[in-house]
């Protein structure tokens, strides 16, 4: 009788504690978007623009060499001289520039904006695939 009182207490504390933690998580969310809907109202049309097009025109550029691994209709891949991968996307049906001219197991240099990692995804552009020398 005594272990069915104890798991009776323990069942009810259990769900306060989750329908207290439940209700926390969204009123802090709610505070936040409402946060954010004031910042949004605040500004102008000129501020909520999304680019500048002189800014995207100087995008800082960067470059990958390493050896082409594999090759798909929407991304490749090349791994640098320390082995490290990376994975290069781009939409399906337009291949960057150069990439129809290298084959898999060539070195390439890759030029790109953005930021590659062998963990996160590329969120950049690639602008150019050639060879290496």
């Amino acid at each position: 009788m005594k272990k069915k009182i104890v798991l009776a207490v323990l069942t009810a504390a259990l769900a306060a504690m989750a329908v207290l933690g439940c209700s926390s998580k969204d009123a802090g969310a709610s505070d936040t978007d409402a946060a954010q809907e004031e910042t949004v109202m605040d500004g102008t049309a000129e501020d909520n623009m999304a680019v500048d097009p002189e800014e995207s025109a100087e995008a800082e550029t960067s470059t990958v060499t390493g050896t082409l691994d594999e090759v798909k209709d929407f991304m490749f891949t090349v791994t640098d001289d320390d082995g490290t991968p990376y994975a290069f996307t781009y939409e399906q049906g337009s291949a960057p520039e150069g990439l129809d001219a290298v084959s898999v197991g060539d070195r390439v240099v890759v030029t790109y904006t953005g930021e590659v990692s062998e963990v996160d995804a590329f969120n950049g552009e690639v602008l150019m695939v050639e060879p290496a020398e």
